[in-house]
């Protein structure tokens, strides 16, 4: 935490307010009092590096210089890090952990972000041992720097439609990568550009004149000496984006690239010297990660927001505006309810989707163990929790951030506020990995059987288990944190039932399934949303509960407030679909409305040691409006006066251009 200079008064007030010790939470958000002290560690070890710091802010840069610069951050933050990441790149690396979120020292993104983030997990989770016996060991020792080439110019997260081709010749024992189109160039892999010289791609497999799907192949790209493309090898880097600008997203075109047989990833299907396709036992595991990234995505959007929210709470309780009384002073924003109700909903959702994204986690790695032991059974469920938790969390996320920064006026909408950037991250959030509406589809497809199976009676899996209850009478309503999930339960059961009735009429009226499912398909959406906030109310409540008893009773009690304000924040969001599905009454909405105020005052006092709480130090979140000491105006002008049109009194277009225009003018 920076401490050092004079910390605003208004922030040493609000300080001074907390009822809960702000380390607590600190440790809570972490996993513990040992976590903190691990992702300290790292912090302590980069935060003040010299290489690190930016003389010129990145933004004044060349779109080539701001490229350059993000890579020599990245290579110093990583060989500072890299024996302490070592010590740590077993599978259970990736559970969810904030320990290297000074990764965002690199503000747009670090071009290597794929070779741990894809890379190495493709390895991991598709590879056969010998496989992984050859190159993991370069790969984490980053002797070679990969990436992961999987969605094309004209597909994305219609996998099946892929163009790339790898043609097995059992004369050479060699595939033969090859793109066919223009469409058919991989476009969009991080670190493709200038960065990575291997990569796993993602190609179509065709052996003795079948095409059996697509399957993942290691390819070196680039001359590990000299980094120029190989011969038959197109790469390059797409060009600027909303976000991510030094992420260094590439395309990649193969003319005829011939590989060996050995460098297709064979864990699961495999390819024999004669040309021989051994099929998997899933053709979804070739998907692994895929999931593994939705996975970790849920609490990468818990982070963001939590960044979103300390910037905005911690301004908000420096700026003082208007005066609706007069001869009184202007009071802070942070003291209109209007602005509680725009913040306090962003520190519960960080908490939420935190809480969340590990009970997914614990999910996944559940399953993972399963499917080591050939048992495929819960493979379904986790693929719909992953798709739809993915997809609202990101949007969610977008939602918020955006919120955020509008809640913060003018001053949001500046560069040096850090808000176009976290929303440069969640805004891709929304695509990557599987777009958002599509997603969705996938989650449906698995509620569409569910409630098959829900109307004679059996319970699919625990996640879907409320359908079995559910009847066409609405359900009767509480005004209680159990009975407000009970009611997201029943829309959620009640939209997958009018989904499915609307697939039924569209199929008896002469539709085949496929275009019933595209009539149906805005019910079908509806339905897989309804499904996911029910899961993730369910989820918050009930950690909630089961680790309340193991914090002090101050920090309980605001962890309560934050679980319920989200319960019913979005009871009042989603009220129409509850009078619908429930007994729900217009009394039940009016002491609801009255129940949020009453948290809103509530939580109110405890606003900044919440954020505070995040623990994120000034260097990582990377904002004039967000620093811990409180000095936004003077910080903004110090970022103002870094811009080069600054640097000499009148610029040199004065002369060329403004002048010339104005003395034509006076003719």
């Amino acid at each position: 935490m920076t401490t050092e200079g004079k910390v605003n008064e208004d922030l040493l007030k609000e300080r001074r307010k907390c009822t809960f010790d702000v380390e607590e939470l600190t440790h809570f958000i972490d996993g513990g009092e040992q976590a903190t002290k691990d992702r300290r560690e790292v912090e302590e070890m980069v935060i003040y590096v010299k290489e690190l710091k930016d003389e010129i802010p990145e933004e004044y840069l060349s779109h080539t210089g701001k490229y350059e610069n993000a890579m020599k951050k990245s290579c110093v933050l990583i060989d500072l890090l890299k024996e302490h990441a070592l010590k740590h790149s077993s599978f259970d690396a990736y559970r969810p952990t904030n320990m290297y979120r000074v990764q965002s020292l690199v503000p747009q993104q670090m071009p290597l972000l794929l070779h741990m983030g894809m890379f190495v997990p493709t390895i991991i989770g598709q590879g056969s041992p010998e496989q992984q016996a050859e190159w993991l060991p370069k790969a984490l020792s980053m002797q070679i720097m990969g990436t992961y080439a999987q969605t094309e110019l004209g597909h994305g997260t219609f996998l099946r439609g892929l163009e790339t081709t790898a043609t097995y010749d059992p004369a050479t024992e060699e595939f033969v990568l090859h793109t066919p189109t223009l469409t058919a160039h991989k476009w969009w892999p991080g670190g493709l550009g200038q960065t990575a010289n291997h990569c796993i791609v993602v190609a179509q497999l065709y052996t003795k004149g079948e095409c059996y799907g697509v399957h993942p192949f290691i390819v070196q790209i680039r001359d590990s000496e000299t980094h120029m493309p190989l011969p038959g090898i197109k790469v390059g880097e797409i060009g600027p984006k909303l976000g991510f600008q030094t992420a260094n997203n590439g395309f990649l075109a193969f003319d005829h690239f011939r590989i060996p047989r050995e460098n297709m990833l064979m864990k699961n299907a495999q390819v024999q010297k004669d040309g021989t396709y051994i099929k998997g036992k899933s053709e979804k595991l070739t998907y692994g990660t895929m999931m593994l990234i939705r996975v970790m995505i849920v609490t990468d959007m818990a982070y963001e927001v939590s960044r979103a929210a300390t910037i905005a709470v911690r301004y908000s309780a420096v700026r003082h505006q208007s005066q609706p009384k007069p001869d009184q002073p202007e009071p802070q924003i942070l003291d209109y309810v209007t602005q509680q109700h725009k913040l306090f909903i962003a520190i519960a959702t960080s908490h939420a989707f935190r809480l969340a994204g590990n009970w997914l986690w614990n999910t996944y790695s559940q399953v993972t163990r399963d499917l080591d032991k050939g048992k495929l059974d819960h493979l379904p469920e986790l693929h719909a929790l992953s798709c739809c938790l993915k997809a609202v969390s990101s949007f969610d996320a977008g939602l918020i951030v955006e919120r955020c920064r509008m809640a913060c006026g003018g001053h949001g909408y500046m560069m040096s506020s850090n808000f176009p950037v976290i929303y440069g991250v969640v805004a891709a959030g929304i695509t990557v990995e599987g777009e958002y509406t599509v997603l969705l589809l996938q989650t449906a497809r698995y509620l569409i059987k569910a409630w098959e199976q829900a109307k004679e009676g059996k319970v699919m899996t625990p996640t879907v288990s409320y359908m079995v209850n559910f009847n066409n009478n609405r359900l009767k309503w509480s005004n209680t944190p159990e009975g407000i999930i009970s009611g997201f339960q029943s829309v959620a059961a009640g939209k997958t039932k009018a989904a499915y009735e609307a697939l039924q009429k569209y199929k008896r009226a002469g539709n085949d399934y496929e275009d019933s499912w595209n009539l149906a398909s805005v019910q079908l959406t509806n339905a897989s949303e309804a499904h996911c906030r029910a899961i993730i109310c369910e989820v918050f409540w009930k950690e909630i509960q089961r680790m309340s008893p193991t914090q002090s009773p101050g920090l309980a009690k605001v962890l309560q407030q934050l679980a319920e304000l989200y319960l019913v924040y979005w009871t009042l969001e989603k009220s129409g679909d509850l009078l619908e599905y429930s007994s729900i009454s217009s009394s039940d909405l009016t002491a609801l409305r009255q129940r949020y105020e009453e948290l809103l005052a509530l939580i109110r006092p405890n606003a900044v040691g919440l954020v505070d709480g995040f623990d994120i130090r000034d260097q990582v979140l990377n904002s004039t409006l967000g620093s811990y000491d409180g000095r936004v105006y003077e910080r903004l002008m110090e970022e103002a006066m870094k811009s080069p049109l600054n640097q000499e009194p009148v610029n040199q277009s004065f002369h060329k251009y403004l002048k010339p225009f104005m003395q034509k003018s006076k003719l």
